[in-house]
């Protein structure tokens, strides 16, 4: 194969009758009004062909032109809605996409309803075009409408929706013959086409005129500058008959083109690139790189690469940008199976690959994929590490010359990424591969981009480890992926949700009877309680955090006992128990103390003089509070002294104590000072607003409530 290749010229051929009619279609008022207005939501366009017609490129063309003209000057937000197996994507994860483009946050865990509501409010003043291709149905893309006239969907579908209200499609079939010569010459060049020009005709018949049909054969004809057209015509005439029907079923007549076109393509491949085509079937939606493409054929990289740049070249892939905050340089070149194409490629997998090869070369790739993951994950630690080290053994492809590069990478290929454990887990072959390829994306995740960022990932990445624990019985990882999960619902405020998990994590947990693990129980008790505080239930919340604490005197963890004490301190006072308050924080204190931590130990005390203050129990708040005076004198902590001072001078002028009173404030004021930055922030007055006051010293918990 040759290093030719066959480009677009960077316009869109033909399609002027139907982009005019699109353009009409905007202009229109539209049946769907109300009192003679429009319906205040956005206008929907349809782009109606088969696979192969083109119907994409023209949608993504005109939603180009319309962006162009500052009519819509939020600009272009594209979907796919149905999976390259055929299989119909979620809503949410649909709305999901368009919300990052629009540079939106999407919730954690958040379902169809959720982000969907998301994005129509997201939209709400803005003017953008939403091209939504491979549309499913009506209902699906119902719910992706936005409520709001400034926005226009183009959506892309194999025929008419019903049920979309005031919308007429745009029936896509042929090219016009000129348009379709033109395709070929981009490929023949313009002296064969003038040469013959009657075969020209011939072949773009052949084809149909469609530009899927039309693209493979002009790039065979690129490949191929010694044949004539006729050599072409001839070819395509018989180029299908040895290729595999998709799904074993019979041929529609209107496939017919394409099948042509494709198998004039396949057949002339040689035997190592025709395999890794087929082999393109396993890619997670279609998505390929060099890397995923090497892995599949068992070959090195640069093989790899060069097989997908002839590819390409043969209309056998399209590119997909690279993000715009990447360098694509720096990431290198990605690549899709077109939709149309998909079919053909796993038809020609089935009756070519056995199973067991096939299920090799996707273990291949997923390892491969690992181990980009543990590469990427390595260039976050620092020069001289283990794991840097073991980063540079790397061969250079794998290897990242910075945490920029594979932070750049890992945006760029996260939808692949996801795709890729998606696809490893509901294969349900390869389980143990699988829950690396989850686990290593959700550690490259977090050293990137943080917990937080990278929550709504994380959460499906969970419910995959959810799916795989169900499946092979891995107890651990059951309860482990509820609570993560159910820690995410909490984070995001769903706490019926969060304790939903909660509970079926503590379940799993103790569905094991004495292998149990005691720390997964624990923790689980502890969120639990945590959960009901966040619900204002404090006695519920006491409760859970007290059977937390009696599991970790079993173990003896002293640390664990002194946090729960705390805990149930706080929610207790919260809930005007001032007694139960104080011996739960006393017992923390007497936890600390054993452990050994002075400076927790102390602010055990603090709390402990706080809820005597509200009891009102003055001399002894004091008397507590200059213990815990004591004990952070010992930790050197000069803002926790300072805190103390503040509030032992409030105890002191409770009790007519004005002089003692203060020299404790002047005293906090010294250590204060001491505390502070030598210079004041530029531009303004000194930045105080870290020093402690009798609202935020020290404090867990506000005043109780005294019913």
């Amino acid at each position: 194969m040759t290093e030719q290749t066959v480009t677009d010229g960077g316009d869109f051929l033909g399609r002027r009758r139907e982009l005019a009619s699109l353009r009409s279609e905007t202009e229109r008022a539209g049946l769907d009004t109300l009192a003679g207005r429009p319906a205040p939501r956005g206008r929907v366009l349809l782009v109606a062909g088969r696979p192969g017609t083109g119907r994409t490129a023209l949608a993504e063309a005109f939603a180009a032109e319309l962006a162009a003209s500052g009519e819509y000057p939020d600009g272009v937000l594209s979907a796919r809605l149905t999976e390259p197996g055929g299989e119909p994507v979620a809503v949410e994860r649909v709305a999901r996409e368009l919300l990052a483009q629009l540079g939106v946050a999407a919730p954690a865990g958040g379902g169809d309803a959720e982000l969907s509501d998301l994005l129509t409010e997201s939209l709400d003043g803005r003017a953008a075009v939403l091209v939504l291709d491979d549309v499913a149905d009506a209902e699906q893309l119902a719910e992706l409408v936005p409520d709001h006239r400034a926005c226009l969907v183009v959506a892309v579908a194999g025929g008419p929706l019903t049920g979309v209200p005031d919308v007429r499609p745009c029936v896509l079939g042929g090219l016009d013959r000129p348009s379709a010569v033109r395709m070929l010459e981009r490929g023949a060049g313009p002296v064969r086409v003038t040469v013959d020009p009657g075969a020209a005709d011939s072949l773009a018949e052949i084809c149909a005129d469609l530009p899927a049909a039309l693209r493979l054969t002009a790039g065979w004809l690129a490949f191929h500058p010694d044949h004539t057209l006729v050599d072409a015509v001839r070819g395509i005439a018989t180029a299908a008959d040895h290729l595999p029907l998709p799904d074993s079923q019979p041929l529609d007549p209107a496939d017919l083109p394409l099948h042509r076109a494709f198998g004039l393509v396949h057949a002339a491949l040689p035997t190592p690139a025709a395999r890794l085509l087929r082999l393109l079937a396993l890619a997670p939606e279609g998505l390929v790189d060099d890397h995923v493409a090497a892995a599949l054929a068992g070959a090195p990289v640069g093989v790899g690469r060069a097989l997908l740049t002839d590819f390409a070249a043969f209309g056998l892939l399209h590119p997909v940008p690279a993000p715009p905050a990447s360098s694509a340089s720096r990431v290198g070149p990605q690549y899709r199976v077109p939709g149309c194409l998909a079919p053909l490629l796993a038809a020609l997998l089935r009756a070519h690959e056995r199973p067991g090869e096939a299920l090799l070369a996707r273990a291949r790739m997923l390892e491969r994929v690992v181990r980009q993951l543990r590469a990427c994950l390595a260039a976050t630690e620092p020069p001289g590490s283990p794991a840097a080290r073991w980063l540079a053994g790397l061969p250079r492809s794998l290897r990242f010359e910075s945490a920029k590069a594979a932070a750049d990478w890992l945006a760029a290929r996260l939808p692949a990424l996801l795709a890729a454990a998606r696809l490893a887990v509901s294969d349900g072959e390869l389980d143990t591969l699988a829950r690396r390829l989850v686990a290593a994306l959700t550690r490259a995740l977090i050293a990137h981009r943080g917990a937080d960022d990278a929550a709504p990932e994380l959460y499906r990445l969970h419910e995959l480890v959810l799916g795989v624990a169900q499946r092979q019985g891995l107890t651990r990882e059951h309860a482990a992926a509820l609570l993560n999960l159910g820690d995410l619902d909490a984070r995001t405020g769903r706490l019926a949700e969060a304790l939903a998990r909660y509970r079926a994590a503590l379940e799993v947990a103790r569905a094991e009877g004495d292998a149990a693990d005691p720390l997964a129980v624990g923790r689980t008790l502890e969120s639990i309680g945590g959960t009901y505080a966040e619900l204002n239930d404090w006695q519920r919340a006491a409760d859970w955090y007290g059977r937390a604490v009696a599991l970790a005197q079993t173990r003896d963890d002293l640390a664990a006992e002194a946090r729960l004490q705390g805990r149930i301190g706080a929610v207790l006072s919260y809930d005007g128990q001032l007694e139960e308050a104080l011996r739960a924080w006393r017992a923390a204190a007497s936890a600390h103390r054993r452990s050994g931590d002075a400076h927790a130990y102390a602010r055990s005390l603090t709390e402990a003089a706080r809820v005597l203050e509200y009891a009102g129990q003055y001399e002894e708040s004091e008397r507590t509070g200059r213990e815990a005076l004591r004990l952070a004198a010992g930790t050197g902590d000069q803002r926790l002294q300072a805190a103390l001072r503040l509030r032992l001078a409030d105890a002191a002028d409770r009790l007519g104590r004005a002089e003692t009173a203060a020299v404790h404030r002047a005293v906090a004021e010294q250590l204060l000072a001491d505390t502070r930055p030598a210079e004041p922030p530029r531009g303004g007055e000194p930045d105080d607003s870290s020093a402690p006051t009798e609202g935020n010293t020290c404090e867990t918990q506000p005043k109780p409530r005294h019913d």
